[in-house]
């Protein structure tokens, strides 16, 4: 990741300040994101999973009540709802955009789901258009893992802005701060809960009006933020230019499937994932080592779904099935580079490698 100019001005004069906790710099952060996902609230936290986290606990879910949400995501998203205290279910993902199938969600909901959480995964903005309507016909909350999918949109809407949003600003998004989240929310009541629970859920200075958490973010890191906000315009366009330049090299290879973006959706293409299915020359694999000895990098994200490991075995609140749609992506998925700082050149060594290894 490389930062902006700025960033290194701005971190030095919050040194400089003394004031290094959540102070101004945060405030900044939070106008400027609210700004950027088109909702009236922002609030900062120490990270991505707090987000998740702090989103379910402001529910108020009792025992027992569960949260629908997708089986191909970082484990993030299942360990933030069991840390909440909800019970996971699962719907299958739709082939085309990586994230939850509606008809699936629709399938899977109980007289106890409370909450449907798709993940907008890679870049992309799940289908909106027939989740919300979905979860209102459910009376459920929705809540976004937008960790993604900062700036996405879905019909001229922003991710983080059709219930309560969660993002990451880890060292791998789009816009980082290292470690760092952010809420978004249209919702007055819900925002002023989450920033009481934000901070060991005090109002004011030992006026305690919840049991709360200390998920507060710095201005040291609200600091590195600002900067990257300030161009991410540009950085977005250089990615989908950058994925675009791929389509156009890769198209036409056998067993190689190409990610899209959706009508009406903007992709911001954290990720570009491609599936290397059994018609291909090699397998994910073997292309993955392949690309690795040309000096090529590659990701798998993420190689099985999210509760097929055995601490999740049994587990008494997540309820797992038969989803073949995320298997077959966990199994077959593999990123290729899309960062904004990749040369022509790079592109072009990029597309020559997998064309190469897969015989095209």
């Amino acid at each position: 990741m490389r930062l902006p100019e700025g960033v290194e001005a701005g971190v030095l004069e919050v040194l400089r300040s003394g004031m290094l906790a959540q102070g101004p710099r945060v405030a900044a952060l939070e106008e400027a994101f609210a700004g950027l996902a088109g909702v009236s609230h922002a609030v900062a936290v120490n990270n991505g999973t707090t987000a998740l986290v702090a989103a379910v606990e402001v529910l108020d879910l009792q025992p027992g009540d569960e949260v629908v949400t997708s089986p191909f995501t970082f484990v993030a998203t299942l360990n933030a709802i069991l840390e909440a205290g909800a019970t996971v279910r699962f719907a299958d993902i739709a082939a085309a955009d990586f994230c939850v199938d509606p008809a699936a969600v629709d399938a899977a909901v109980t007289e106890r789901t409370r909450v449907v959480m798709p993940v907008h995964l890679y870049g992309q903005v799940a289908d909106m258009s027939a989740l919300s309507p979905l979860a209102g016909r459910h009376g459920l909350a929705v809540i976004e893992d937008a960790a993604q999918a900062v700036g996405a949109t879905f019909e001229g809407r922003g991710a983080g802005s059709f219930g309560l949003g969660c993002f990451s600003l880890y060292g791998t998004k789009n816009i980082t701060t290292g470690e760092g989240g952010i809420i978004t929310t249209d919702d007055d009541e819900l925002a002023d809960r989450l920033r009481v629970l934000r901070n060991q859920g005090m109002r004011a200075r030992y006026q305690y009006e919840m049991a709360g958490h200390n998920y507060r973010l710095t201005d040291l890191q609200a600091a590195l933020a600002l900067p990257q906000l300030a161009v991410y315009d540009e950085q977005v366009k250089r990615r989908k230019a950058n994925a675009a330049r791929l389509t156009e090299g890769l198209s036409g290879i056998e067993g190689l499937t190409l990610p899209v973006e959706l009508p009406g959706r903007s992709h911001v293409w954290h990720q570009y994932t491609v599936l290397v299915g059994s018609e291909a020359r090699v397998t994910r694999d073997e292309l993955s080592a392949a690309l690795a000895e040309r000096g090529v990098g590659s990701g798998v994200y993420y190689p099985r779904v999210v509760f097929d490991y055995d601490c999740y075995r049994g587990h008494p609140r997540v309820v797992t099935g038969e989803f073949p749609v995320a298997r077959r992506a966990a199994s077959e998925c593999l990123s290729l580079p899309v960062h904004p700082y990749l040369s022509d050149a790079d592109l072009d060594v990029v597309i020559e490698s997998v064309r190469t290894v897969l015989g095209a």
